[in-house]
């Protein structure tokens, strides 16, 4: 099985420098957890609609700093065979999904075949990982805010589904004075009170590697007061 690692979200406070500004500790282990000298590391921006400036700064990291042969897999404005995205999915030791719109991006995904694409690659030993939406979307569910993709006054959080690899519903952001301001942690906890099972709450410029059914944390805060214990989520919010 392949080794997932979950970024709650990028450290910066400011919206102008949300991408990539995560300690490069987390993105340097990514790169090691591959186990490999070369590495070719796939971006997936579609909850950003293939934002330009995203993908550049990913290929700054990973490319200019870390060594990576970077590549994309853009999804909006182009219509790509499914052979032509199985075969950029099977390029790729690392595949990173960016932050953005999670609601519209399992959608889109499933309409390519990604989704399918995305677990059979977890299957295969790839090193999958991603912040925000890109984290959401190896769990069951997440606590997303989506709906403010379409109205930006909204202060509504959702469950949305994600591929179901890892069991239970992720909460990024957790905290953070940018993406939080209290919304976020309010819509969490409502959703868990109608929900089984438990929730992984991660702070910005932290994360979590999952490999073996096992978790590790690199900088994870211990406010976000959730942990895997015994086979499942534990968390003192809910």
């Amino acid at each position: 099985m392949g080794i997932i690692v979950a970024i709650g979200g990028y450290e910066s406070e400011s919206e102008k420098e949300q991408t990539f500004s995560t300690p490069i500790e987390i993105d340097k282990e990514i790169v090691k957890l591959t186990g490999k000298k070369r590495v070719n590391a796939l971006f997936i921006p579609t909850a950003s609609k293939d934002k330009p400036s995203y993908i550049n700064a990913f290929n700054k990291v990973y490319g200019d700093q870390l060594g990576a042969s970077v590549d994309a897999l853009l999804l909006h404005g182009e219509k790509m065979s499914k052979m032509a995205i199985q075969d950029k999915i099977d390029w790729a030791d690392v595949i990173y999904v960016g932050g953005g719109n999670t609601l519209m991006m399992i959608r889109k995904w499933k309409y390519f075949g990604v989704d399918q694409m995305l677990k059979r690659a977890y299957e295969q030993g790839k090193v999958l990982c991603g912040a925000s939406a890109g984290s959401i979307c190896w769990f069951d569910y997440g606590v997303s805010d989506s709906l403010h993709f379409y109205d930006d006054k909204t202060t509504k959080y959702i469950k949305v589904s994600g591929l179901g690899i890892l069991p239970g519903v992720h909460c990024p952001h957790f905290g953070s004075k940018l993406w939080d301001k209290g919304f976020r942690t309010d819509g969490m906890i409502k959703i868990m009170k109608r929900s089984k099972g438990k929730c992984l709450a991660i702070p910005d410029g932290s994360a979590v590697i999952i490999k073996d059914g096992e978790m590790t944390s690199m900088g994870i805060a211990s406010s976000s007061q959730c942990w895997w214990e015994k086979g499942e989520w534990k968390s003192s919010l809910v």
